[in-house]
């Protein structure tokens, strides 16, 4: 009885967090038309890069035809010989327009990489506003303007944009971009609509470099794994306004194997668990379907309970990815859906457990407030 009871509450939590979703995505999908026309701010883009990824030409283009007038383009690099420096200087050629500047960062003294080629890009940067974006991140040419008129609310000190996940070759990418798709993005409307943005999201964020340089800089955030969830938790912390984007930027990701694709979200699962531990308990409810599926198993009669909450799970789904991404892979494949949300299910049990991640070929120790630091 007391297993049926525990069972049923969680179906219940979970039934009532998809009720929330869709009124999240209702709310959300406002916030575009209340945008302010605003004359056009400089912005400084920082693109750290490493090697020549899949598609990287096209992801990169598509940052050089932003219909901006006044905006410039900083790469990181390691070394000059990286394989990402001759897709630059293609597009430089093509784009003489494009105000472009390639920086060598040489080997990395901080833990995070990524945040070591941030801290050199936003010193050579000319301007205030600064967008940071990663290389497998596609936009359409209005995405300067739409962040640039978000930004002319003084209060906005850091602005986080929502993404439609694009999957590589093989099941497993098409199953991880799923639950970004229809999962991630829930969570975090929910959130947006309870407490306010009190985080950003990685792929892509804009920021003011004074709030930045209030914060404590690049240089704070160096330890960090998930340096974007603590960009934007550290500037809310400071009264700035952290917003959720109404520009969705399109994130391709690669198409790992199987093992190379649990390594990756199990990852993610334990920097998530160590940044906002009581956020990554209540992940459980943002999972009716595999708990729908525990409580008709353990107690069948309690089916109208469970097919409730599987029917939620659907209409959720598609609020995410229907109606404020415009999915089109979720349309075509919904029936992996099943599939999909028992796999993130396990490896959110897993994630409870370990306290190694391996990123880039390394192996790495979290420690309990989200810092890291190698392992020999």
């Amino acid at each position: 009885m007391l297993l049926t009871a525990a069972l049923l509450a969680v179906v219940a939590g979970s039934i009532v967090y998809s009720l929330l979703t869709l009124i999240a995505a209702k709310d959300y999908l406002g916030q575009a038309n209340r945008l302010p026309r605003s004359p056009q701010q400089p912005i400084s883009v920082l693109k750290p890069l490493s090697g020549a990824e899949d598609q990287l030409e096209q992801n990169l283009r598509t940052f050089f035809l932003q219909q901006y007038e006044n905006f410039e383009i900083l790469f990181a690099v390691r070394h000059a010989n990286d394989p990402a420096v001759a897709v630059v200087e293609k597009l430089r050629a093509e784009y003489p327009a494009v105000s472009v500047r390639l920086i060598l960062t040489g080997e990395p003294p901080y833990p995070n990489a990524k945040v070591y080629s941030l801290d050199l890009m936003k010193s050579a940067a000319r301007y205030e506003l600064l967008v940071m974006s990663d290389s497998d991140i596609r936009a359409t040419p209005d995405m300067l303007a739409t962040l640039a008129a978000e930004f002319a609310d003084p209060r906005v000190g850091v602005a986080t944009c929502p993404y439609r996940a694009v999957p590589g070759r093989g099941l497993w990418s098409t199953l991880e971009a799923l639950g970004m798709n229809t999962q991630f993005l829930g969570g975090i409307l929910v959130a947006r609509m309870i407490e306010g943005m009190k985080f950003a999201l990685g792929p892509t964020i804009a920021a003011r470099k004074s709030v930045l340089d209030q914060l404590g800089g690049f240089d704070r955030l160096k330890d960090y794994l998930a340096e974007d969830f603590v960009m934007g938790k550290f500037a809310d912390e400071l009264g700035h306004r952290v917003l959720l984007s109404s520009y969705v930027i399109e994130h391709h990701i690669g198409g790992d194997d199987f093992a190379g694709n649990i390594t990756h979200r199990l990852r993610w699962a334990r920097s998530t668990r160590r940044s906002r531990p009581a956020g990554y308990a209540g992940e459980l409810f943002t999972m009716p379907l595999p708990l729908a599926l525990l409580l008709w198993a353990w107690a069948p009669t309690l089916w109208p309970v469970a097919a409730l909450a599987v029917l939620l799970r659907a209409a959720s789904a598609w609020a995410c990815a229907g109606w404020v991404l415009h999915d089109r892979l979720t349309a075509r494949r919904w029936w992996l859906l099943p599939m999909q949300d028992a796999m993130a299910f396990l490896i959110w049990m897993a994630g409870f457990f370990g306290n190694h991640i391996v990123w880039r070929g390394r192996r790495y120790l979290l420690h309990p407030d989200g810092r890291f630091e190698p392992v020999a």
